[in-house]
């Protein structure tokens, strides 16, 4: 497995190795074992999500789930293709409010891992596009928030007017936002190189 560090500590890019042959590709998109000899010891997945977005330009997020049941993400694209971001919301992280996006899909395999302390959100850049994703934490109604997704700056790469559910539609900006998360650089996968 190819595992790429990005530009915001904590952020990483998961590339699993294809087989391939005539029939078509076997691919294990997770593998502890695989990560752990790779010096990456990633928290514990207690839930997987799969969700289905018929229109291109559809745009879910930003989300976030707060303390006590902060979630981790591990993403990746089950069909078509789309544009995954992630942005710091760790108060006192030297990248706090920085964001970047990975284009994930079917084709490229690859993966993005967005630790707690990060929103997340994605826009779908073909029709009929599904993102599954495991999670660290169970989803938490208490917990649940979003910051409005254009309220950052990020160049979405949009062809018209997103497709928004009512939460995010109303979800307020990042200059309003007062994030629960604390900067400690500290994430026990990157103790080891």
């Amino acid at each position: 497995m190819q595992i790429t560090r990005t530009s915001l500590s904590g952020v990483l890019i998961l590339e699993p190795r294809r087989h391939g042959d005539a029939r078509g590709f076997f691919s294990e998109s997770w593998n502890r074992r695989t990560l752990l000899e790779a010096g990456l010891d990633l928290p514990e997945f207690v839930q997987d999500n799969h969700s289905l977005s018929a229109a291109v330009d559809t745009l879910r997020g930003l989300h976030f789930q707060s303390p006590p049941h902060a979630q981790g993400k591990l993403v990746r694209c089950g069909r078509g293709r789309l544009f995954d971001v992630a942005v710091d919301i760790r108060k006192g992280s030297p990248t706090y409010g920085q964001w970047l996006g990975e284009e994930l899909s079917f084709e490229n395999g690859r993966q993005l891992w967005i630790p707690a302390g990060f929103l997340h959100g994605f826009v779908t850049r073909e029709p009929d596009t599904e993102i599954c994703y495991k999670c660290t934490d169970h989803y938490a109604p208490e917990c649940d928030g979003a910051v409005a997704w254009d309220s950052l700056g990020i160049d979405w790469g949009l062809t018209g007017a997103p497709l928004l559910s009512d939460k995010d539609a109303v979800a307020p900006g990042f200059a309003e936002f007062d994030s629960p998360f604390i900067y400690h650089d500290d994430f026990e996968y990157e103790a080891r190189s």
